[in-house]
């Protein structure tokens, strides 16, 4: 396997977060990423509901395995609950640590140049051609199909298969 697919099937899943504490039906849960998407079945590569946003409050309906049915006014279906939290998440800072107002000179920017400022750090930084791999790892996304994603995903017992 190309060794480049490879480092980036590790960043990616290096990324997948540990399980929180189970929930209940009846209980409250908030998502705890930037941008959350509701799934119609519980699995990873199902077709999305909704998009929901960072620290929404949502109500827990049932938990199979690692996945959590949760409504949020007219919408439902799944999230894996790696991706949620059973306490509200600071609406100040983010995941890494760093305020969400910091986001345009984080490393997180430089690795990915979408503004002036990160491909500004990334050169002070000496990161190489950090546009040139986002587009190589676009091209890999592209042509990975998501019968191999998923083998991956359960051979290495990663996201839901955890």
């Amino acid at each position: 396997m190309n060794t480049k697919l490879c480092a980036g099937l590790v960043a990616l899943c290096a990324g997948v977060p540990a399980l929180p504490a189970a929930f209940t039906a009846g209980a409250v849960a908030y998502t705890k990423r930037v941008e959350t998407v509701l799934l119609s079945e519980p699995k990873m590569l199902a077709s999305p509901v909704t998009r929901l946003a960072y620290a929404k409050k949502l109500k827990v309906e049932s938990v199979q395995g690692a996945w959590v049915k949760v409504s949020e006014g007219k919408n439902s279906g799944w999230i894996f609950g790696g991706n949620l939290s059973d306490e509200k998440p600071s609406e100040a800072k983010g995941l890494d640590g760093l305020s969400l107002g910091a986001s345009k000179t984080s490393a997180t920017a430089a690795a990915r140049p979408l503004t002036e400022a990160g491909e500004a750090y990334a050169k002070r930084q000496n990161l190489g051609n950090a546009s040139g791999d986002i587009e190589w790892m676009t091209q890999q996304c592209h042509d990975l199909s998501d019968q191999e994603l998923e083998r991956f995903l359960e051979e290495q017992k990663k996201g839901e298969y955890q």
